[in-house]
């Protein structure tokens, strides 16, 4: 409702509120007519007639606030639009990404020349390296892929069960595994290495939080050096989520394979080793 609008309605308001203000004074000439026979109605005509300017005036101020508001609020729409578009201007063509600073670049640099020349450090083994490398490959051991039995899907009431085959569950663990690999590796790659293929894929500003928020999840006590993936995470080819994918994940919490947590607004899905 615009200005004008506003202004009409308020009009045809008061001026229905004045033709029944100019009834009731015509009613109360009438009353004092008969004075001795009509005090008490007097006065109650006279108290509800007070009541109703008090109520007119209180709604003729409320509408003139409003009508002030309007432009106001006008402005405030505006220039909330134009703040947007100049956001979303900005995501788009400055996107967030990780990066190293010049200082940095260069203190990674110098430290192990420095280190060499000074006193009681020498040069690095070669039979030095090769250790540090065994120990990032512990990290990135791939998910284990842990199928259920013939017997365990024959095990639940027909009800869970469904039109689930062993092959569809199986091939579902098998997505599940490849999500939890995708997160594994992410997890365990240098930052400087991730920064280089996060520039190389020209990755969206979605993905950029996506991959910060698969890092500080696997940092969580509930989470920490277990094989995880997102709900996000599921998008096929066998498990999606849709009536079979979440029968599918049903059936696999309820046999150990899984289990679920919370944390933040993320769904997190755990691998588990079954129980024996």
């Amino acid at each position: 409702m615009d200005v004008k609008q506003a202004g009409s309605s308020l009009d045809s308001l008061i001026s229905s509120f004045n033709t029944r203000i100019a009834e009731l004074q015509e009613l109360v000439i009438a009353r004092n007519m008969y004075p001795a026979s009509s005090v008490t109605d007097l006065k109650a005509v006279d108290a509800a007639l007070k009541a109703m300017e008090l109520q007119v005036q209180a709604i003729k101020d409320r509408l003139r606030e409003e009508a002030l508001a309007i432009p106001k609020a006008k402005k405030l729409i505006e220039a909330s639009l134009r703040q947007q578009k100049k956001l979303q201007s900005m995501s788009v063509h400055v996107p967030e990404r990780t990066t190293f600073s010049n200082s940095e670049i260069n203190n990674r640099s110098i430290l192990p020349e420095a280190s060499n020349q000074l006193p009681g450090f020498g040069p690095l083994k070669p039979e030095e390296e090769p250790v540090v490398t065994h120990k990032e490959k512990k990290g990135r051991s791939s998910p284990p892929l842990w199928h259920i039995t013939s017997a365990e899907l024959d095990s639940l009431s027909s009800y869970m069960r469904g039109r689930l085959t062993l092959d569809k569950v199986n091939a579902a663990i098998d997505d599940m595994a490849a999500y939890a690999d995708s997160n594994s590796q992410l997890i365990a790659a240098p930052k400087k290495k991730l920064a280089e293929n996060l520039w190389e894929k020209a990755l969206l500003p979605h993905e950029l939080l996506h991959d910060k928020e698969v890092r500080d999840i696997a940092m969580t006590e509930s989470v920490k050096g277990k094989h995880f993936f997102l709900e996000t995470d599921i998008k096929g080819p066998s498990l999606k989520l849709d009536n079979t994918g979440k029968a599918i994940l049903t059936v696999l919490r309820h046999l150990g394979r899984i289990s679920e947590t919370r944390i933040g607004h993320h769904r997190v899905i755990i691998l588990l080793k079954p129980q024996t």
